[in-house]
């Protein structure tokens, strides 16, 4: 969702739309093939590349980002039941299963969570907006307003990306569809 509104906005996108949307995801992907490389062959030599581009990375894969270089970073958060939910349906829609029982998932994502957030903190390449999901589907305008604010596209502001491009937040919460909003937790 965050890059639908990212690109909505006006924010350039690196993608190679390898992944196509599915009914797990009918607004696609938004993946890079070299991202899921970052831990198996540490070529990081694109990402010099990429300066100025929206790239998703999946948190386990930040720490192999090289310190010498900055990153602003939108971390998304959800509800761990919806997650859970959420690739449960995906995998049963691609036929697969998971033998790992909830509690074990649910454990595995919170120590995983805490890892991701002590290296966000620890490391000083990463300036980080902490934006939630139901947050945003709940105000969406306010929302991509933080997030508009964050990447420095409140006008008046230089632009820290050197873009030439700003987030703009009405274009980005028009991008919002609560229609897909599947996997609510019952809390919500």
């Amino acid at each position: 969702m965050m890059m639908q509104m990212l690109e909505a906005g006006g924010l350039p996108i690196l993608t190679d739309r390898l992944r196509a949307a599915d009914e797990s995801n009918p607004q696609g992907y938004y993946e890079l093939e070299r991202v899921k490389e970052l831990d198996k062959n540490g070529d990081t030599s694109w990402l010099r590349e990429a300066r100025g581009s929206t790239v998703k990375i999946i948190a386990y894969l930040l720490a192999f980002l090289p310190e010498s270089l900055n990153y602003k970073v939108v971390f998304m958060h959800r509800d761990l039941d919806e997650i859970l939910a959420s690739q449960a349906k995906m995998l049963a829609a691609r036929g697969e299963s998971t033998n790992t029982e909830d509690q074990a998932m649910r454990r595995f994502f919170e120590d995983h969570l805490a890892r991701s957030e002590r290296l966000l903190t620890g490391r000083a390449c990463f300036d980080v907006l902490q934006v939630g999901y139901a947050d945003i589907l709940g105000a969406p305008a306010r929302e991509a307003e933080r997030v508009s604010a964050f990447l420095g596209g409140r006008p008046g502001f230089r632009d820290p990306l050197g873009i030439g491009v700003r987030l703009d937040p009405s274009r980005a919460a028009s991008a919002v569809e609560p229609s897909l909003y599947r996997n609510r937790s019952p809390s919500i």
